[in-house]
């Protein structure tokens, strides 16, 4: 195909993961799909994945032949193979098809993707990324000639070749997209999108047809890593990203989509404009009995909105929003309702509460985050009186009074700051 036949249309970035690629016969269909595409005159750059399981092959090879004693830039420089070899085949494979194409190997002097040196696991620096996709990678995109890109596979500032960890293919086609000024995303994996629950667990998973990021970060500790919090961090909210499979041969399949964007930083915010107050119920095996959870948040939730919610088990906290409502009546009908169950002793009260919630790319990736918040507001004497953490996000509560306090000294302290 000469580049003068192709027309400016939509402009997409298209990852195909290992299994996508596993055999000829997947490999065959990956690019038959990419070339019907481009001759309908999509732009369309490509990241590709090692096949199959190359690398956790070559990972075994090295680890086993060694001892275990391989340092991990050979690991990386070995590991790399597997993504080496794949963009080669697809290359080939496209200009068999009549598509003009174009393969960047790390050892290029025009490789666009750099990372720091934290080998096995690199960060891409993004500024650097950025410079260099546009330089080197943009000017093929817009002549129409394909470019395929080892996905996974970085490059420090001196020359080494470095791995990006899980979820490294994702995010090298999310940082393409983004500075490629892409429409879409497209990720082909073996699955039909991203799904209720792992498949290989429960039967008959439904197919999801949106999910926010948000949302998707939450299934990150799940047993089935859908797409890494890793990757999802470098996701543009503005250019939409879609999860289909690989058996169907057409990158406009229906899957999954997936919308919006993570904080770019870590910060912290007053999650609720108006105080908080926190209601402890305690009692014997409150948490086996799922009946009283129910209950208690059924009669919360018809007073004021439920902020959060702890549970072990002789214990239940619940946190509400206090607003102009009738507090009163709220915290009479908990009561008359802890007084109808055995398991349930009595319960005790602190209003004035502020409601901070820290959040943020790399929260959960951030050792010692949930330490660093504590010291800090011990230090200045700013007692905590309650913390969730889940998989997104850390929520903490404070007096109200010490709020504006509060959030300046947490700010100070994610970002290095003296407490």
């Amino acid at each position: 195909m000469k580049s003068s036949d192709v027309k400016r249309g939509k402009r997409i970035v298209v990852k195909y993961g290992g299994a996508s690629l596993a055999d000829h016969e997947r490999m065959l269909r990956a690019v038959t799909a990419v070339a019907k595409e481009v001759t309908e005159g999509t732009q369309i750059a490509v990241v590709v994945s090692a096949m199959g399981k190359t690398t956790d092959l070559l990972l075994n090879a090295a680890k086993n032949a060694s001892g275990g004693k391989v340092e991990k830039g050979e690991l990386d420089d070995i590991l790399a193979m597997g993504e080496r070899t794949s963009i080669r085949i697809v290359t080939a494979a496209l200009k068999a098809k009549g598509v003009e194409s174009r393969y960047f190997d790390p050892l290029d002097p025009d490789w666009p993707i750099i990372t720091d040196d934290n080998f096995f696991n690199a960060n891409p620096i993004e500024e650097q990324c950025r410079k260099r996709i546009r330089q080197y990678v943009l000017p093929f995109v817009e002549k129409g000639v394909t470019p395929v890109i080892a996905g996974f596979v970085g490059r420090t500032l001196s020359g080494k070749i470095t791995t990006l960890g899980r979820g490294g293919s994702d995010a090298t086609a999310f940082i393409l997209a983004k500075a490629l000024g892409a429409n879409e995303v497209v990720l082909v994996t073996d699955a039909e999108g991203i799904m209720s629950a792992d498949p290989k667990i429960i039967l008959n998973p439904k197919r999801l047809r949106e999910i926010d990021v948000n949302t998707l970060v939450g299934l990150a500790d799940s047993g089935t890593k859908f797409i890494h919090r890793k990757a999802l961090r470098y996701k543009d909210p503005s250019i939409g990203a879609k999860v289909i499979s690989c058996v169907h041969g057409d990158l406009n399949a229906n899957g999954t989509l997936i919308v919006g964007g993570l904080p770019t930083e870590l910060d912290a915010t007053l999650a609720s404009q108006s105080p908080a107050v926190s209601m402890t119920v305690v009692g014997r095996g409150v948490s086996e009995k799922p009946k009283v959870i129910q209950e208690l948040t059924e009669v919360v939730k018809a007073y004021a909105p439920l902020l959060g919610l702890s549970v072990d088990y002789n214990s239940i906290i619940l946190y509400v929003a206090q607003e102009e409502g009738d507090l009163d009546s709220l915290l009479e009908k908990v009561h008359e309702s802890i007084l109808k169950y055995r398991e349930t002793i009595a319960m005790s009260v602190r209003k004035q509460l502020a409601f901070l919630k820290v959040s943020g790319v790399g929260l959960e990736e951030t050792p010692g985050i949930i330490g660093k918040i504590s010291e800090t507001l011990r230090l200045n004497k700013i007692n905590i009186f309650g913390i969730i953490t889940i998989t997104s996000s850390i929520l903490v509560f404070v007096d109200w009074k010490e709020k504006e306090t509060a959030l300046k000294l947490i700010k100070s302290s994610l970002r290095g700051g003296q407490k």
